[in-house]
């Protein structure tokens, strides 16, 4: 479970006595509501038949996916359907080929998703071993799935652009650098990161 509109509000609160910038920001944009996402394989799953289509498109691809292997959409379920079934649920070679390397590790308990590594950097490369999972994705499941404080997905372009707002910077930071911004952020990162997005949303025009 994502973090609670409570811990949001907590960690931004110790953040905002740190930075003055996003105090600042809070006042502006106020607090964001929480993103919360299931614990589990579905999530990830949710997360490749998503990838480069629409909202439209993947949502009808996900109805056909519980359609034909049910709601939980078993790890085994999947495995066991042929490239023709699942190409009939919307699924191209590349996210047959993707799901099958969530379904395949899930099932063989190589990913434990009640039991992933506490560490963050750890449990970032458990989950990227699932092909079609990269970092981005990664730190959005443990942010949003198991609410980790202290997760910052410096890589997202919202989050860069928002840091550039947020600390007035003449251009849109790297993801370098927008990791080593927050470094004083620590542990709250997550927050700081849930309220990016919303500043982001409610801001100016991009950098």
């Amino acid at each position: 479970m994502g973090l609670s509109a409570e811990a949001i509000r907590a960690g931004l609160d110790h953040v905002a006595d740190r930075e003055p910038a996003i105090a600042q920001a809070l006042e502006l944009a106020g607090y964001p509501e929480p993103r919360i996402r299931e614990r589990g394989h579905r999530t990830l799953l949710r997360a490749i038949v998503g990838q480069q289509v629409s909202v439209a498109a993947a949502a009808s691809m996900w109805r056909k996916l519980e359609a034909e292997l049910g709601e939980d959409i078993a790890p085994d379920e999947l495995l066991a359907r042929d490239f023709d079934t699942l190409r009939a649920c919307g699924l191209s070679r590349q996210k047959q080929s993707y799901a099958r390397s969530l379904c395949e590790l899930v099932s063989a308990g190589a990913i434990d998703f009640d039991n992933l590594p506490a560490d963050d950097e750890e449990a970032i490369a458990e989950l990227t071993q699932i092909k079609g999972i990269g970092r981005w994705t990664a730190e959005i499941y443990l942010l949003f799935a198991e609410g980790r404080a202290d997760i910052w997905p410096a890589g997202d372009l919202a989050v860069q652009v928002a840091v550039g707002r947020i600390l007035e910077l003449d251009e849109r930071p790297s993801e370098k650098l927008t990791r080593t911004l927050a470094e004083n952020w620590r542990p709250h990162r997550g927050a700081t990161a849930i309220f990016t997005w919303h500043y982001y949303a409610v801001g100016s025009d991009p950098v």
